[in-house]
């Protein structure tokens, strides 16, 4: 078992915490975290600060990112297609709206950098200083390159991620600043609605932008057994799954904790990651799987668990749905998803692998 005193140093500082901080058993009741290998247990991650927003005006900084958002959560107070909120962010930029002409749409990561997996309805952190936040799916600049026709969206009610048709009418939230917490995306191509491929770049779309953290040239290093990925400082086992058959969400926390027990007192502990520890190994320019080409990993399965419970339904816990890129929930109790531990690397732990 592991241990308050086994927990780990300072892990995954290139990722932000999910906010999760309560442990729930299959039934959605909470529970002591100690011991759980939850992500309440773990909280992996960069921690939040305190205060964490500062708004001045009608802006609000996220300290935690380094980003700037419009205070009000609905700026053309109804929904929009996607298009339509690209040019209603050029109206606002051609304005200087609130003093600014560098207004864009958030790519996917930097609207979930604003969920917190404590709350719900909306899931944002608590005393948030936003106004106008609506309960429903807001766009992201970034396209799904599963279908050029869709774009990523996140709901506000339960911070599901998913994408939609780039035609129907969404919410949009805009953003301006670069932050050098979170990582890019991958995204390196403009769409339009239609899902036809720009020649030349949209500068408020994901693809143009490059917003966020630089991925180094050589981002994935092998081992016999186990991945590095320099991005993150995160280290994944290579073969992407501890099972041939999918397990339920107990069952994968079993698993990693047995895991552990097989290795020696001073090696690295293994955990089932995160939701955001899952997220970060996306590329977003690509799909089935939504890994970098170059990716070393094998024995890949479609969704994996995540140590995240899902608060608005706490019977339910994240998942990662890797052929698409989405981050939706699944039934605890349902034998359905699989598991991919994670660690933090040997670099920031100062330690050898087992």
């Amino acid at each position: 078992m592991i241990s308050t005193s086994e927990k780990l140093a300072g892990p995954g500082q290139n990722l932000v915490q999910t906010g999760q901080t309560g442990c729930y058993d299959e039934s959605g009741h909470a529970i002591p975290c100690r011991d759980s290998g939850q992500d309440g247990f773990f909280r992996s991650g960069l921690a939040w600060p305190v205060p964490r927003f500062r708004r001045t005006g009608q802006t609000v900084a996220d300290l935690l990112t380094g980003l700037t958002w419009t205070a009000h959560a609905n700026p053309a107070e109804f929904p929009l297609t996607w298009g339509e909120a690209l040019d209603f962010v050029r109206t606002m930029n051609a304005r200087e709206e609130h003093g600014y002409s560098d207004w864009r749409l958030p790519n996917r990561r930097e609207l979930r950098s604003l969920i917190s997996y404590q709350a719900r309805r909306p899931a944002l952190p608590e005393q948030h200083p936003f106004s106008g936040v609506f309960l429903g799916w807001y766009w992201t600049s970034t396209t799904a390159a599963i279908n050029p026709a869709y774009a990523w969206y996140v709901h506000m009610d339960g911070a599901r991620m998913f994408y939609g048709r780039k035609d129907q009418d969404c919410l949009f939230w805009p953003v301006r600043g670069k932050s050098i917490v979170l990582a890019e995306t991958g995204q390196r191509v403009c769409y339009d609605q239609a899902g036809h491929k720009l020649s030349e770049p949209d500068s408020l779309q994901d693809g143009a932008g490059f917003s966020g953290r630089s991925w180094p040239t050589e981002r994935f290093i092998p081992a016999a057994d186990t991945v590095l990925d320099r991005l993150t400082g995160l280290e994944w086992l290579r073969m992407a799954s501890l099972t041939r058959a999918e397990v339920n969400w107990i069952e994968a926390l079993r698993l990693v904790l047995a895991l552990n027990a097989e290795l020696p007192g001073n090696a690295r502990i293994w955990r089932l990651p995160n939701v955001n520890e899952l997220e970060s190994l996306l590329d977003c320019s690509a799909h089935s799987p939504a890994l970098p080409g170059n990716h070393p990993f094998f024995a890949l399965r479609e969704v994996y668990w995540s140590s995240t419970t899902s608060f608005f339904e706490p019977a339910w816990a994240w998942a990662l749905y890797l052929n698409k890129g989405a981050l939706g929930v699944g039934v605890k109790r349902a034998g359905n998803f699989h598991v991919w531990p994670v660690r933090d690397g040997a670099a920031r732990q100062g330690a050898s692998a087992p």
